[in-house]
């Protein structure tokens, strides 16, 4: 079977009669209709909110993740500040922090070794300079997170820091409170207090298969 499509206001059959300077076979077409034209203008995109993230495990193992995403980060142009507080190592400090990609700057203490210990108890006591050292570290990450000097910072073992005296939980807690819109800041370590886990946008626990 054989479809056709016919204009129904035309006939069907019989000669067609064309006035002058039209073309056979050619219904007239009407003029489109006019469109009142607008303005067009561009609607700015809305501007992204950071997140408040924690990535968090019963060993130490969630830094080297939330590590790959900073550098990658820090390549496709964002500001970066990574803080270790219970790292140290040789050549560490504010004054010698590593920059890599132009753009992230990794800073830890300026002590030796890494901390598992609880601070010190007495201002001249012993473990008096590695608490230094860490409040030394937190001063400038502080002013960093409330100037929004940077797009991206990373925390590491900030909950622990915090567990083990080397911190001011209160003063950590008001800090993440006045963190600028913009500012993406993602807690990593072993331990986390509770009060940080309540102020997180979203919490990732890293798991080992028994």
């Amino acid at each position: 079977m054989t479809a056709s499509l016919l204009n129904p206001a035309m006939p069907t059959g019989g000669s067609r009669s064309h006035g002058p300077g039209r073309s056979h076979g050619t219904a007239p077409v009407a003029p489109l209709a006019a469109v009142a034209s607008r303005p067009l203008t561009l609607v700015p995109p809305a501007q992204t909110e950071g997140l408040l993230q924690v990535h968090t495990a019963p060993f130490r193992g969630s830094f080297s993740g939330v590590f790959s995403q900073a550098l990658r980060s820090a390549g496709l142009g964002s500001r970066v500040l990574i803080s270790q507080f219970l790292k140290g190592g040789v050549d560490q400090g504010l004054e010698r922090s590593l920059w890599l990609c132009g753009r992230l700057q990794w800073l830890r203490p300026a002590f030796p070794a890494c901390l598992s210990e609880p601070a010190a108890a007495e201002p001249e006591g012993p473990g008096a300079e590695e608490q230094e050292a860490v409040l030394e570290v937190w001063g400038y990450t502080r002013r960093q997170l409330l100037d929004g000097a940077v797009d991206l910072m990373v925390l590491d073992e900030l909950g622990l820091a915090i567990a083990l005296g080397y911190l001011p939980a209160a003063e950590v807690e008001a800090t993440l409170e006045q963190r600028p819109a913009h500012l993406d800041v993602i807690l990593t370590g072993p331990a986390m207090p509770a009060s940080l886990l309540a102020m997180a946008d979203q919490v990732t626990q890293l798991r080992r298969n028994c």
